[in-house]
């Protein structure tokens, strides 16, 4: 049976005692070799060890073999080679001092159909017995006399019988008489005779048999044959050509059809704001990876209005409430429309929102002329310590809305698209610095979280947040951005351990996520209070998220939307644009939020097309060849009638 694994694999390369060698293609499309140990060995641990070992030093050799990707765990351990390198799989089998056998006569490709693995060894032809020989050939016993050779004096020979006995087995025929073979019977020895002759070597030779005229050059019957060898030619080929464009398509090929609809779509090409083939290299792991998650995210926006009062006399700073807004990212983890973001970002301190009240304030007073700008500083720095930030009423609390963007979003905007959302439970700055939001639309995407402790030093990571290029920020654009990032360290922030990452997407990134190459979330970002100007590189551990779900009664998952989803990637990064098709559409009824699956739509859409137009077999190689196998068997039947006239008759 074929052994498990993430590609699909097409047969048999060879083997040795321990393992076999097989050609597959991963979920891209690309070849590769995977070596496989047998499960028997690998039930032995020195086998596995050796295993393991043997790929990792072939790989970490300069200029030695590196693997696209392994499974030194799985019951048969399995390791994959970029075919573009060359027989890797065959390399580390004969590392391991194995007697590798390849499989003979492989086609390469894949096999029609998945079955039983082919056997390693295949037997060897049999050869069958030497040809007899010709009868009739004619055998020469020994050098013809040449008396123009010889020098000295004359060479007295037998004497030549007056009636000498006639050569048995001669055959006749236009060439004239031929020697009989030296199987044939021997003729009668001469009697003796008394008389010597002898033999002048400068006279003229006289030969005993006279040589055949040379045959007559059949050029009528190879000018006939080349015209008959080009007529069948030019008939093949034009039947085949009238046979294939009778059968072909006239026109482009049909796309795939949902609902009695077009694949075609007759609406603009939508905006999902992130595009993950232009983040990464097409059809890669991080692409796929960026296509699961990116759905998910949010662009949050928190209001927050209330008065500035003096401490101790509770009298107003401003006779009109003051409001500032805080900006963030988050991402949906439940159907039910729970997302998860920063906690400061959505509840601040006390003291963040009375120092954000006052900024916002000291601009105010710098339109109205009443403050320098040079002095804002000044301004926040005097006024912190003396003021309170408070509802309509002394001692009341600020009133506070959050609301949540998908895809593009834009500053101040609280009606739709945007969604509002309440708060469920915060964790304090030193707990994890995250909260639980509850949006008020349901069936919205989701991102499955991953299980595991955190992501140790030198680990890559996808980091993913909102971020805007617009100088106002007020009104701004905003849009999901990804980076690719390693974990550079670890640091304590209260009482988590956080990761701490050596990039980052922006200030607006926090609450974003950090994601493994399957598009799962291994951490929430947060701002490293070690680093200069508090970039958010601080990486929340996944571990925080669940905890922070379970005191709240809920948890993460999928809805049965997010499947379909997923599925559509998967065909699509399969090549099955049909499928793909059919899968985004059903998403796109029933999430119309997720905008990439639309995208995504259209991508398998063009793809289609291009392969509908240039997927035809043309007709011209197909008739030449036809034409040419026509001309190559009257040839042959020709090439035998010559070889059977040819033949010595007896």
């Amino acid at each position: 049976m074929q052994p498990d694994g993430p590609y699909r694999f097409t047969h048999v390369l060879g083997g040795c005692q321990v393992g076999k060698a097989w050609a597959a293609i991963d979920g891209q499309g690309r070849l590769v070799t995977v070596a496989v140990l047998d499960a028997t060995v690998a039930a032995n641990q020195t086998w596995r060890e050796a295993f393991t070992a043997t790929a990792n030093a072939l790989a970490q050799t300069p200029g030695g073999q590196q693997f696209a990707y392994a499974d030194f765990g799985a019951d048969a351990p399995w390791v994959a080679y970029p075919a573009e390198v060359g027989p890797g799989a065959e390399k580390l089998f004969r590392a391991l001092g194995q007697d590798y056998q390849p499989v003979q006569g492989t086609i390469a490709g894949p096999s029609p159909a998945p079955g039983p693995a082919a056997p390693v060894s295949v037997p060897q032809q049999q050869v069958s017995a030497p040809p007899q020989p010709v009868s009739g050939a004619p055998q020469i016993s020994a050098p013809p006399y040449a008396p123009w050779a010889l020098h000295g004096d004359p060479i007295p020979v037998q004497p030549i019988s007056a009636a000498p006995h006639p050569v048995s087995g001669a055959g006749s025929g236009s060439g004239g008489a031929i020697p009989a073979a030296d199987t044939a019977s021997p003729p009668d020895t001469p009697g003796p005779s008394t008389d010597v002759t002898t033999v002048d070597p400068f006279a003229a030779p006289v030969r005993r048999i006279q040589p055949s005229p040379p045959p007559q050059r059949r050029t009528g019957l190879w000018v006939g044959t080349a015209a008959v060898a080009l007529a069948v030619a030019l008939a093949t080929g034009a039947t085949v050509w009238a046979v294939v464009g009778d059968d072909a398509p006239a026109g482009p090929q049909t796309l795939p059809t949902t609902a009695g609809t077009t694949a075609f779509p007759t609406s603009p090409a939508v905006n999902p704001g992130l595009k993950p083939w232009a983040q990464a290299a097409p059809y890669s792991p991080e692409e796929r990876a960026l296509a699961i998650a990116a759905p998910s995210m949010v662009f949050v926006e928190a209001v927050f209005t209330g008065t500035l009062r003096e401490a101790k006399s509770n009298v107003p700073l401003s006779v009109t409430p003051v409001t500032f807004k805080r900006r963030c990212s988050g991402f949906v983890v439940n159907p039910d429309g729970h997302m998860v973001t920063n906690g400061q970002c959505v509840r601040p301190s006390a003291d963040a929102a009375r120092e954000r009240a006052l900024y916002t304030l000291g601009r105010i007073l710098i339109e109205q002329k009443k403050l320098a700008a040079t002095g804002l500083d000044e301004y926040v720095r005097t006024k912190l310590s003396t003021t309170v930030f408070t509802g309509a009423e002394p001692g009341s609390e600020p009133t506070s809305q959050v609301f949540s963007q998908f895809n593009v979003a834009r500053g101040d905007l609280t009606a739709s698209p945007a969604i509002p959302g309440q708060v469920v439970r915060v964790l304090d700055p030193d707990a994890g610095n995250l909260a639980l939001v509850k949006l008020t639309q349901p069936n919205l995407p989701a991102v499955e979280l991953a299980s595991g402790g955190a992501p140790g030093p030198g680990a890559a990571l996808l980091v993913m947040g909102y971020r805007t290029t617009d100088a106002d920020f007020r009104a701004a654009t905003y849009t999901v951005e990804s980076k690719p990032a390693q974990v550079a360290g670890t640091a304590n922030q209260g009482s988590v351990s956080v990761s701490r990452l050596n990039d980052d997407v922006g200030i607006y990134s926090t609450g974003g996520v950090a994601l493994d190459t399957a598009g799962r979330v291994v951490g929430v970002l947060d701002n490293d209070r070690a680093a200069n100007g508090g970039a958010n590189r601080a990486l929340v551990p996944v571990a925080v998220v669940t905890g922070l779900l379970a005191d709240a009664g809920t948890a993460s998952s999928l809805a049965d939307t997010d499947g379909v989803y997923r599925d559509g990637l998967d065909a699509f990064f399969a090549g099955r644009n049909g499928d793909a098709i059919a899968s985004f559409d059903r998403v796109a009824s029933a999430s119309p939020v997720n905008l990439l699956a639309q995208a995504y739509r259209q991508n398998a859409v063009d793809r289609a097309r291009l392969a509908g137009e240039s997927g035809g077999v043309s007709r011209l190689p197909l008739a030449l060849l036809a034409g040419l196998g026509g001309a190559l068997l009257v040839g042959l039947v020709v090439l035998v009638v010559v070889l059977i006239r040819r033949r010595p008759r007896y």
